[in-house]
């Protein structure tokens, strides 16, 4: 157990704390708490994105309930994973380089989409827009999980 915080907190086994790291790790949640609120902000954009599937085909607000459902289980999903490694750990992984492209790609299409359904009243801009929000959202996790993924996303980039 101790082994997947050191993983997931980004500290190597043989890393020093210090008196700063101390202060700071004393004030944040535990371990414990941090994965079981991990789990149920997951969930939750899960459960969000296919209650979004579902509503998708009721006749009138269907698309509009489909889209703002999908927008915020991805977002509830995205920031799942800020209670594992903290949200300014989260926010500077996901701007970097490797991984600068699809994070703005993922950010633009979740704008879009609400736009689309909101202002624009484009239901069919509007699903155009969640597949492309799912595209970069796998875009984004191919590139922080598959190691052979951060190659392709650089070329991509370039």
């Amino acid at each position: 157990m101790d082994k997947l915080r050191r993983v997931l907190s980004g500290r190597d086994e043989n890393e020093e704390v210090g008196l700063t790291s101390q202060i700071l790790d004393s004030t944040t949640l535990s371990f414990g708490t941090r994965v079981k609120w991990f789990v149920i902000c997951f969930a939750g954009g899960v459960l969000c994105s296919i209650l979004g599937t579902a509503l998708l085909f009721l006749p009138k607000a269907g698309v509009k309930l489909f889209a703002v459902f999908y927008t915020l289980g991805n977002i509830a999903a995205l920031s799942s994973t800020c209670f594992l490694m903290g949200p300014f750990k989260q926010l500077k992984r996901m701007f970097e380089p490797t991984r600068l492209i699809a994070t703005i790609m993922m950010l633009l299409f979740l704008v879009l989409t609400l736009c689309a359904v909101f202002w624009w009243n484009k239901r069919g801009l509007a699903i155009i827009f969640c597949i492309l929000q799912f595209l970069s959202m796998t875009c984004l996790l191919c590139s922080s999980l598959v190691p052979c993924c951060l190659g392709i996303s650089t070329c991509v980039g370039s």
